[in-house]
């Protein structure tokens, strides 16, 4: 499971916590303007904007978890169980296979609406990468500084939402997880009112009352809650290092520990990863479990190259 945030100082940023129990050797890799990017249904591409992110480790496709392209917009695919429905190929559609979303979206869409004009007649397939890789349920955030959209692919068909929180995590549907908030809205970040009722005089005796009823379990829907409540109500200054500092503040807020979350076999879902991109300038910035926080500039490549360029994480 996994959560992904957006925020705004001078600059825009996004990124994401990835949880999950096993690693697919993750590594940041730069797809430069002219790696030709293959499709199953549809004509590769020659050339197209370039893009980073962080992928599985194949060499022979960039299988982005999430990315962001020279133009500023960014997307993260999030695990999404049970609700998830890809489809049978559509000949009336533009049919892709949901491991090539998004560098279908990223490598032509500069903004929001780019991405919505390419959402407008497509048709989300359950074509596996390969017998190894099957397709992964997932559901999608889309980002640029000026808006964010949610992509979820549903027996009913494909819904594209407005996401006014700029906040994604998993089960379920996100119209159903926006909806939630509005339990919440009594929340503050201020010292409540006594509004108990009757003459009781009730004291104050903690800072930090105002978010008393805040979730602080790790289920799906309470770190929805929890994260946006954080982002909602986060300040920083506008530096680049105030930003990505208070950014990763953010997304700690919902990180999972080892051993906090037993899944089948023994194994534990942990926050493998987290990132943040400074989406103007083309900056990842990272930092696994055990690693220190590191960057990579995809500024700092030939983006006129012809070859995925690949950086290991640091551990």
């Amino acid at each position: 499971m996994c959560t992904a945030a957006n925020y705004l100082t001078k600059c825009h940023y996004f990124g994401r916590n990835f949880d999950y129990e096993i690693s697919y050797n993750e590594r940041v890799t730069i797809t430069p303007r002219n790696y030709p990017l293959k499709f199953r249904e549809i004509e590769d591409m020659e050339t197209h904007y370039g893009m980073i992110g962080i992928a599985a480790g194949v060499n022979e496709y960039p299988l982005y978890y999430d990315a962001c392209n020279e133009k500023g917009l960014a997307m993260g695919g999030l695990n999404f169980p049970d609700y998830c429905d890809y489809k049978q190929l559509d000949e009336s559609k533009i049919n892709i296979a949901s491991f090539e979303i998004i560098p279908y979206i990223l490598s032509q869409a500069k903004t929001i609406d780019d991405a919505k004009s390419l959402l407008a007649n497509l048709n989300i397939s359950n074509e596996k990468f390969s017998t190894q890789l099957p397709p992964s349920p997932l559901h999608w955030i889309i980002s640029d500084k000026n808006a964010s959209i949610v992509v979820e692919s549903l027996s009913e068909g494909l819904k594209i939402y407005d996401n006014p929180v700029g906040i994604l995590t998993n089960n379920p549907p996100f119209d159903k997880q926006l909806f939630n908030l509005n339990n919440y809205r009594a929340l503050s970040n201020k010292t409540p009112e006594n509004t108990f009722g009757g003459n009781l005089n009730l004291t104050v005796y903690s800072r930090g009352m105002g978010s008393i009823g805040l979730p602080g379990d790790v289920s799906s829907q309470s770190r929805f809650v929890k994260v946006a409540f954080v982002k909602e109500n986060s300040i920083s200054g506008d530096s680049e290092k105030e930003s990505v500092s208070q950014f990763f503040h953010i997304l700690a807020s919902v990180e999972q520990q080892k051993g906090c979350t037993l899944v089948e076999n023994g194994k534990f879902e942990y926050t493998i990863y987290s990132d943040c991109y400074n989406t103007d300038k083309g900056i990842l910035y990272y930092k696994t479990y055990d690693g220190p926080q590191t960057s990579v500039d995809m500024n700092s490549v030939n983006l006129e190259g012809n070859e995925l360029v690949n950086f290991e994480l640091v551990n």
